[in-house]
């Protein structure tokens, strides 16, 4: 999941795209070993923790880590983790979610490349004091929140997060948006293909923009391309 996946028609019907990597999901038999998926996968800047520590043994949990980037990242306009390698990636996310250790996440110690990142210690969690400068909305926030939980199996589920409050408070969502849509008139993803993170591929498989400067919470009403 990334943003540039996600696409609107003129219509307003909402696509997922690039299906280039995606897996089918199969229940393990009782008594047989999990089943083991490609590590390397996700953009990095929406690569959640686990697959950066190694794991193969996943599920939808990546994904939802991703919705959680994405939704920040509607508000921010920007990515919310641009980091440039694996390493970077990994402080980043502790900066923003808090230190990873077993206190803050069972099990994280079995994972194959715990004991060789770096992992930044004694970092508290501040994804909503970060955000809460640009995310106005507090159902919002402990949306997001809930999806970029550290340990995957605390992130929310694509059913427990459709059920969030924030998708039953006011305003609500619009009915029809293609009216809305009817007054873009050109392709804003052929706009954004060629920058930042839908540019030419770097390491790791991902794709590297420029680190751009957080402006100040006073201008926190205008648009700025901005990042933590």
């Amino acid at each position: 999941m990334k943003a540039a996946n996600v696409l609107i028609t003129k219509d307003g019907i909402l696509k997922l795209a690039d299906f280039g990597l995606a897996r089918p999901l199969f229940p393990t038999p009782p008594g047989q070993p999990e089943h083991c998926y490609t590590n390397r996968v996700v953009t990095l800047w929406y690569r959640p923790p686990e697959l950066l520590l190694g794991e193969r043994h996943y599920g939808p949990q990546i994904d939802m880590w991703g919705a959680g980037c994405i939704m920040a990242e509607l508000w921010t306009r920007t990515p919310i983790l641009q980091g440039d390698t694996e390493q970077k990636q990994l402080t980043l996310i502790s900066q923003l979610c808090g230190s990873i250790n077993p206190q803050t996440w069972r099990g994280v110690e079995n994972l194959p490349l715990y004991g060789k990142m770096e992992l930044p210690q004694n970092l508290n969690r501040r994804v909503v004091e970060r955000l809460e400068p640009y995310v106005r909305d507090r159902n919002a926030l402990n949306l997001i929140d809930s999806l970029l939980a550290l340990d995957p199996f605390s992130r929310l589920s694509a059913e427990q997060a459709l059920d969030h409050l924030f998708f039953f408070s006011q305003p609500p969502p619009a009915a029809d948006v293609r009216d809305l849509m009817g007054t873009i008139s050109t392709s804003l993803f052929e706009y954004t293909a060629g920058r930042g993170a839908h540019s030419g591929r770097g390491r790791g498989g991902h794709h590297q923009g420029r680190q751009n400067i957080r402006p100040s919470a006073a201008n926190a009403g205008q648009y700025f391309e901005r990042v933590f």
